[in-house]
C-alpha cells in the first residue's frame, strides 16, 4: 500500500497499481522525497485485486461461522487469519475496514496512475469490478499533463472500463506561481487537461492551495486559480492550504526570504478572493483537510456562493483576539467548525503560553502544523 490517498477515499480499499510519484519535484511536497516511480506488473496488481478478493471470502465466511451473520469486527478478523500467519494483520483490517462500510469504493494509488497504458489500466479496472460488483466508485490521482497527453477515445475507455473520479493537483492557475514551486505543468495545460477529463465524464476534482504564492503572489494566485477554475468546470474544488514543511525546497526558499508564507488570516482573504472569483461553475467547493483553518466554508456554486462568503466572513468579522483563540482551537482539535467556537479557558491560557514562546499565534501555529500531514 501507498502512503496516501485523498480524505474523501477514507472507506475505499487501497489498490497500489503505481509506486510513488513520477514527477517528484513539487516544491511544497514531502510525500514522495527520496523514493523512486515505478509502474507495477499489471500480473502483480491483479493478483492483489485476487488476494483481496480471498481475504474478504475468509472473512465474510468467518463472520457466519461464529454466528455473525456478515457483521465484522476483531472476533472476526482474528478467526479469519487464525490459519494465515504468512499474511500480515495490516491486510486483513484493510480488507475487513472495506467490508464494514459495504465494498463501494476504490482508490488506484500513488500519485499518477493513469501514466500507465490505457489497455493495461483498463485490464486493472475491469477485472476490480469483476471481482467486487459492489463498487460504485473507482478513483485516481492523475497529473495534469498526464490527462492532457491521453487522447479522447483513451479517457473514455478508461471511464467506460470504471475509473470514475480524477483527482488533479491543479495547486495554482497562475503560471508564475507554478513556475517557483516546479509544478511542471501551465494554466493552459492545467484547462486542457481538466476540460477533457470533464467531457469524458469523469467527477473531476481540482486542487486548490490558498497561501502558495506567498505574501508576494497571493492575489494572484487567487485570481488566476479562480480562472483556470471557471474555464473547467469540475465537479469539486478542494481547498489545501499551503504549509511549508521542513525538508521540502519550499520551506528551504522561505528560510532564503525568496518566498513569504502567509498567517492564517491572510490565507482566509485568499480564499475570499479566489471565491468571489469564481463564476458561471456547478461544482462543489469542500475544505476537506486538516490544514485548512475553515473546514466548513464549502457549498456548491452557483447557489452557494453567497453562503460560502457568509462564512467567511463571519470569520472575518470576529475580534483578532478572537480570530486567535479560534485559530489555537483548531489547530490543537478543539473546534473542528467556526460554529463550535466559544472562549475557553484552556484555550486562552494555551494562546498565552504560544504567544509568549513563539512571539505570535502564526509563529505557534507554523510550529503546530508542522506534526500534521
Amino acid at each position: 500500500m501507498g502512503p496516501i490517498r485523498p480524505p474523501s477515499e477514507a472507506y475505499s480499499v487501497l489498490v497500489r497499481v503505481t509506486r510513488n510519484c513520477p514527477w517528484n519535484r513539487c516544491a511544497f511536497c514531502a510525500t514522495y522525497k527520496d523514493q523512486q516511480f515505478s509502474r507495477r506488473d499489471t500480473a502483480d496488481v491483479i493478483h492483489d485485486i485476487d488476494s483481496i478478493h480471498v481475504l474478504a471470502s475468509r472473512i465474510l465466511e468467518s463472520s457466519h461461522i461464529l454466528g455473525f451473520n456478515g457483521l465484522i469486527n476483531d472476533e472476526v478478523v482474528r478467526h479469519a487469519r487464525s490459519e494465515d500467519a504468512e499474511t500480515h494483520v495490516s491486510f486483513y483490517q484493510q480488507v475487513a475496514f472495506w467490508l464494514h462500510y459495504g465494498m463501494k469504493t476504490a482508490f488506484l494509488q500513488d500519485a499518477n496512475s493513469v501514466l500507465i497504458k490505457t489497455t493495461e489500466l483498463v485490464r486493472i479496472l475491469l477485472h476490480l469490478r469483476e471481482r467486487f460488483q459492489t463498487i460504485e466508485r473507482i478513483t485516481s490521482y492523475a497529473r495534469a499533463k498526464t490527462i492532457a497527453k491521453k487522447s479522447p477515445d483513451e479517457l473514455s475507455e478508461l471511464r467506460a472500463a470504471g475509473l470514475s473520479r480524477i483527482h488533479i493537483g491543479m495547486e495554482s492557475g497562475c503560471d508564475e506561481v507554478l513556475s517557483l514551486v516546479d509544478k511542471g505543468v501551465t494554466a493552459v495545460e492545467q484547462i486542457e487537461a481538466g476540460r477533457k477529463a470533464v467531457a469524458a465524464g469523469f467527477d473531476v476534482s481540482e486542487y486548490y492551495m490558498p497561501g502558495l504564492g506567498g505574501r508576494e503572489r497571493w492575489r494572484e494566485n487567487a485570481a488566476e486559480s479562480a480562472r483556470v477554475i471557471n474555464a473547467v468546470n469540475p465537479t469539486f474544488i478542494r481547498i489545501r492550504s499551503t504549509v511549508p514543511l521542513p525538508g521540502t525546497p519550499l520551506y528551504d526558499l522561505a528560510g532564503q526570504g525568496g518566498w513569504t508564507p502567509m498567517g492564517e488570516d491572510d490565507k482566509v482573504r485568499e480564499i475570499r478572493a479566489f471565491v468571489e472569483s469564481l463564476h458561471d461553475i456547478t461544482g462543489t467547493l469542500q475544505s476537506d483537510h486538516m490544514m485548512n483553518l475553515l473546514e466548513d466554508v464549502e457549498g456548491t456554486f452557483p447557489d452557494g456562493k453567497q453562503r460560502i462568503l457568509e462564512k467567511i466572513d463571519a470569520y472575518l468579522s470576529l475580534g483578532e483576539d478572537d480570530r486567535e483563540s479560534f485559530i489555537i482551537g483548531r489547530r490543537i482539535g478543539r473546534y473542528r467548525y467556526l460554529s463550535d467556537f466559544t472562549r475557553d479557558p484552556q484555550v486562552e491560557a494555551l494562546k498565552g503560553r504560544l504567544k509568549a514562546e513563539y512571539g505570535s499565534v502564526d509563529a505557534a501555529v507554523s510550529e503546530i502544523l508542522k506534526n500534521f500531514i
